[in-house]
């Protein structure tokens, strides 16, 4: 099954079980010879590994893949006698097939073309490591096996994006190879309107900016991202964002991307210094702003309870519709728990509010 690399990966954080992406693991060591003559590291690579092109080993290298002496490095390097080069390599699970399951599919618009699915938090979108069942992938299987598109062509129609695993919202799903190649040449060019409501720690100084910092894969732990704001790594990312309500500790806001990179709200957001609330991966499932005062310590472990996940949510999808030109729109509701959470943050500001206002009306009385 295809799909754009978009902001909204399947969860890669260090300790999930759920990931597509296995942990990279070294493919091989090689020890430059002392009679080796001097030559870029790309084209060494070029000769020494088969099946490498010079634009997938100049990838790797990029990507930290390559390394020289246990060190990054880049592609015209000069390789020198004693040199130790590592290759490392993502394994990802192969199936050969994927398992058909009648799921719950919340289905917000369909037509012999595309389908628009609400998805909800807790379910992985594709398949992977550990998750071979129970994925929205599983269930789109059975669904479209029953209008005799089988999983055996789900390799060429289906996903042209994802989201995260505890990320609520609308995904758009392709049902023809010609809507497949349609809808993600949009996703590739960002002219898809994807709004993300998020609730985040800490409370921003402007009620709208724009945030534009690269996203790549953290230099030390490879399976989570980072923010590369000199532009030195990873991929250009630029994310809109808009204050809808302040609550002194946190806030909620408004997402815009006009480009789609992994985790690159979750990474933005916590390059920003205002991490998701509850996000374990990215540091927002601790007190980031408050008091010491255990009532409100225990204020917001309630909340976390409530949202036992980072609050982010694809509320709207705007996209061309790949037969017709029909400009499309597509929105959701907060879900309940998010929703939850929010009321709650009101209610507990608004009484700090009444108590002040209280008390400096008893002292002025």
């Amino acid at each position: 099954m295809q799909y754009e690399e978009t902001e909204d990966w399947e969860d890669i954080d260090l300790e999930d079980a759920e990931e597509e992406e296995a942990q990279p693991v070294v493919r091989i060591k090689i020890l430059v010879e002392r009679k080796q003559e001097s030559m870029r590291l790309d084209k060494f690579l070029m000769i020494r590994l088969e099946g490498a092109t010079r634009n997938k080993v100049q990838q790797a290298i990029e990507e930290k893949f390559i390394l020289i002496n246990g060190n990054s490095t880049k592609s015209n390097y000069k390789i020198r006698p004693g040199d130790e080069i590592t290759v490392f390599e993502t394994r990802k699970s192969e199936l050969e097939e994927v398992l058909p399951e009648n799921l719950p599919l919340n289905i917000v618009y369909e037509d012999d073309s595309l389908m628009i699915v609400l998805k909800e938090a807790g379910m992985v979108v594709h398949p992977g490591c550990g998750n071979y069942t129970g994925t929205l992938v599983n269930g789109l299987a059975y669904y479209l096996g029953q209008q005799n598109i089988g999983s055996e062509n789900l390799h060429r129609v289906g996903l042209v994006h994802r989201i995260d695993k505890d990320t609520s919202g609308l995904v758009v799903i392709a049902k023809t190879e010609t809507a497949m190649s349609n809808l993600a040449a949009q996703f590739k060019a960002h002219t898809v309107y994807r709004r993300y409501i998020a609730l985040v720690w800490g409370d921003f100084p402007e009620d709208e900016g724009t945030i534009e910092a690269h996203v790549g894969r953290n230099l030390r732990f490879r399976k989570i991202m980072d923010a590369f704001p000199d532009g030195d790594y990873g991929k250009h990312a630029i994310t809109h964002y808009k204050v809808l309500e302040r609550f002194n500790y946190v806030t909620l806001l408004e997402l815009r991307l006009e480009t789609g990179r992994t985790h690159q709200i979750r990474v933005h957001m916590k390059h920003k210094g205002h991490p998701l609330f509850n996000d374990r991966t990215y540091g927002g499932d601790r007190i980031v702003k408050g008091t010491v005062f255990n009532k409100y310590k225990q204020f917001v472990e309630n909340c976390f309870k409530i949202l036992p996940r980072h609050a982010l949510h694809a509320k709207e999808l705007g996209l061309v519709h790949p037969v017709t030109n029909e400009q499309m729109h597509f929105n959701s509701e907060i879900p309940e728990d998010i929703q939850e959470v929010i009321d709650k943050w009101r209610t507990y500001i608004n009484g700090m509010t009444k108590q002040l206002k209280d008390s400096l009306d008893g002292a002025n009385g």
